[in-house]
């Protein structure tokens, strides 16, 4: 397996409403797109959204899940406060606040937020090294 990911998908409840949610609120590029997905170009990987049982029906399991399923997404910023302004932005869009933005155990600066479908982002600036393809 060659070292990348390609694509994450994120299966939703409502997928008008968190096309609004990466788009307007977060300002995601969203790429054109067949009927009954939405992708967005994340500079090298794309984020996926289609409905939760459309996603499950394609794996072959239930699209039953709660509680925390064990994964984060997460979206490295160069400065605490760029950190501030992304979970300010996401906040407005309609996401829920989960940890503050703070100083971390492994000696940078993060927070987390639910989306609509309470997927998990951590907010992080890392000081000791840039995460991710460059801006």
């Amino acid at each position: 397996m060659k070292p990348r990911i390609s694509m994450i998908s994120l299966g939703v409840k409502n997928l008008e409403a968190s096309i609004r949610f990466y788009k307007e609120g977060m300002g995601l590029p969203l790429l054109e797109s067949p009927p009954g997905v939405a992708f967005f170009d994340l500079k090298g990987t794309w984020l996926g959204l289609t409905e939760r049982e459309h996603l499950a029906k394609d794996a072959g399991i239930s699209p039953e899940g709660s509680g925390f399923s064990g994964m984060t997404l997460a979206h490295n910023v160069s400065s605490e406060e760029e950190v501030i302004s992304v979970l300010n932005e996401a906040i407005h869009a309609g996401a829920i606040l989960v940890k503050p933005p703070q100083k971390a155990d492994w000696g940078g600066f993060h927070g987390y937020f639910k989306d609509l479908d309470g997927y998990l982002w951590e907010v992080a600036h890392n000081p000791f090294a840039w995460i991710g393809p460059k801006d």
